[in-house]
């Protein structure tokens, strides 16, 4: 499916509608949060709870009331295949451990991609009530405002976002972080991966990498990264079935040095590996 500028602002405009919704029914659960019930995935930290099903769900519903013939890949509930060739990619509340913690840095994360890789991007984090929106050809906004990549911090002078997850090699992650500190380059870790990323289109950090993430966890802020003006890692291969690959969201002047120090299509980086 081609879409023409109008049918992409519409859908951009609809998906803030939506995120702003879900955020809201979202921001319910976590004022009640101590009564939610709890499940863990792979690892202790790798929570899920009623409201990131709930969540998922109406928004699942609500783009797919609109655009049926489209495809839809949401972090807890998977892949419905679609016949338009865009595919609607949702993290209903990334960040989850801030979130049943009571901590601000979490999201809803809805984004949309077509053949050539990540189209457009919502991320609405509630608690801080910040909606970043853009998509391909369209810039980004901040709460209506337009937004960009940041054109005064570099690597030397400003705040680089670094993520891991336990499908990454300790050691491996640790020899990142004396790379960085032996290069005198500032890291920050606040909460969802998907806001940091957003962070890095509206200027707030230079860059952020992660050595194995999903495509939940990064569609929808790549659109924003581009749309900005920053570089982004191509998507891996076999993300749409939930294989992981490394994410790296940078300014153009950062991201060649960026790729080179993190060197994340080494097969070192693979927890399996270590």
């Amino acid at each position: 499916m081609v879409l023409t500028d109008s049918d992409l602002a519409a859908r951009l405009d609809r998906m803030g509608q939506i995120a702003r919704e879900a955020g809201a029914l979202a921001l319910r659960h976590f004022r009640n949060r101590d009564g939610l019930e709890i499940e863990t995935k792979r690892v202790l930290t790798d929570m899920v709870s009623v409201a990131d099903r709930e969540v998922e769900r109406f928004i699942r519903e609500a783009l797919l009331d609109t655009y049926s013939d489209d495809g839809f890949l949401g972090e807890e509930y998977g892949l419905i295949l679609g016949g338009s060739g865009l595919t609607w990619v949702v993290d209903p509340i990334d960040g989850t451990a801030p979130f049943l913690t009571g901590l601000p840095g979490w999201c809803v994360s809805i984004g949309l991609m077509d053949e050539e890789g990540p189209l457009l991007g919502a991320i609405f984090a509630p608690v801080l009530d910040e909606l970043f929106l853009g998509g391909r050809g369209l810039g980004v906004t901040l709460n209506g405002k337009p937004a960009g990549i940041s054109q005064r911090f570099d690597l030397s002078n400003g705040l680089l976002g670094v993520g891991s997850n336990d499908r990454a090699s300790v050691a491996r992650v640790g020899q990142l972080h004396r790379d960085l500190a032996d290069r005198g380059v500032a890291w920050v870790r606040y909460g969802s991966g998907a806001l940091m990323i957003a962070y890095v289109a509206a200027g707030r950090l230079v860059g952020y990498c992660e050595p194995r993430m999903s495509l939940w966890d990064c569609l929808a802020a790549y659109a924003l990264v581009e749309a900005a003006g920053g570089r982004v890692l191509p998507v891996g291969a076999g993300a749409l079935h939930g294989r992981g690959f490394g994410v790296l969201a940078a300014t153009p002047d950062d991201y060649d040095r960026l790729v080179s120090l993190t060197r994340f299509e080494s097969p070192e980086w693979d927890a399996a590996a270590s």
